[in-house]
C-alpha cells in the first residue's frame, strides 16, 4: 500500500480543517456563556437548557423528525423497488427512461423540483403542508436509496438464490429469507441517507410547507436572518450530535450484518 508523504498529509489536514472547523468553532461557541456569538464569555450550558423554553424550535425539530423518517421510510421502499428491477429485470422496454428518471433528481437542482412539485400539487389541488414536504423529501431520497441498493443487488451472488429455487423455494421466500439480509445493509445505509437528507433539506421545505409545518432548518434560517443566537448554535450542536449518533449506529449494524 502505498504511504502517503509530508505534502499529501499536510493537504489532507488543511482539507479537513476548511470542511471542519467551522463546525468545531459552532459546537464550541454553542457552549459560550456571553450572549454575543463572537465573543467568549466563559463556558456555560445554558443555552442548551434554554432550548427548552424555546416552544418554537422544539416544535419545528418534532416536524423535522416526523417528516424525515416519514420521508425515508418512503423513499426505501421505493428505491429499493426500483433498484431490484433495474438490477434483475434485464433490458425490458423503456429501461433507459426509467432509469433516467430514477437518477434525474441526483442532478436536478433542488430549486427546480421544488417549483415542480409546488406546481403539481397546485394543479392536483393539494394543500402545502406536513404531505406535501414527504412527498417532496421521499421524491429525493428514493434516488440515494436506488444507487445504493442497486450496487448491492448487482453484488449478490445468485448462486445462493438459484439452490433456494432448486430447494423449492417460492419467490416471495427466497426474497426475505435469502435476498433481504444479504441486501440490508444497503437498505440500512440508504433510510439513514434518505433520513438525513430530509432533516437538512431547506429548499424544497421553504417551497412545500405551510401552517403549522415550518421545518428546524426553515426556523433556524429565519433567526438567522435577525442575527445568529446562542441557542442557534446550540441546537445545531444538538442536531449535528443526533445525526453522528444515527450515523454510527447504523454503521455498527451494518457490520454486523455483514459477520453475520
Amino acid at each position: 500500500m502505498p504511504r502517503i508523504g509530508a505534502s499529501g498529509f499536510a493537504a489532507l489536514l488543511l482539507g479537513f480543517a476548511f470542511l471542519y472547523a467551522p463546525i468545531g468553532l459552532l459546537a464550541i461557541y454553542s457552549f459560550n456563556a456571553s450572549k454575543l456569538v463572537t465573543v467568549w464569555g466563559g463556558f456555560s450550558t445554558k443555552w442548551y437548557w434554554a432550548l427548552l423554553d424555546n416552544r418554537l424550535l422544539l416544535e419545528s425539530l418534532w416536524v423535522s423528525l416526523r417528516v424525515a423518517f416519514a420521508s425515508a421510510s418512503i423513499a426505501t421502499v421505493l428505491g429499493s423497488l426500483a433498484a431490484l428491477v433495474l438490477a434483475r429485470h434485464g433490458r425490458f422496454r423503456g429501461r433507459t427512461l426509467f432509469g433516467a428518471m430514477i437518477y434525474a433528481p441526483l442532478v436536478m437542482p433542488e430549486i427546480v423540483l421544488g417549483i415542480a412539485l409546488l406546481l403539481l400539487f397546485v394543479a392536483l389541488g393539494l394543500e402545502r403542508g406536513l404531505l406535501s414536504i414527504i412527498i417532496a423529501h421521499a421524491t429525493l431520497g428514493m434516488c440515494f436509496v436506488a444507487v445504493l441498493v442497486h450496487v448491492r443487488v448487482k453484488m449478490l451472488d445468485r448462486s445462493l438464490e438459484d439452490a433456494a429455487h432448486d430447494l423449492g423455494a417460492g419467490p416471495f421466500t427466497v426474497f426475505f429469507t435469502i435476498t433481504l439480509p444479504l441486501i440490508a445493509p444497503a437498505l440500512l445505509a440508504g433510510f439513514l441517507l434518505a433520513f438525513t437528507i430530509s432533516l437538512d433539506d431547506f429548499v424544497l421545505a421553504s417551497f412545500l410547507s405551510g401552517p403549522g409545518s415550518t421545518t428546524l432548518p426553515m426556523r433556524v434560517y429565519a433567526q438567522v436572518r435577525l442575527g445568529v443566537t446562542p441557542e442557534v448554535n446550540a441546537v445545531s450542536t444538538l442536531l449535528l450530535a443526533f445525526v453522528g449518533l444515527v450515523l454510527l449506529t447504523g454503521a455498527a449494524i451494518a457490520q454486523r450484518m455483514r459477520a453475520v
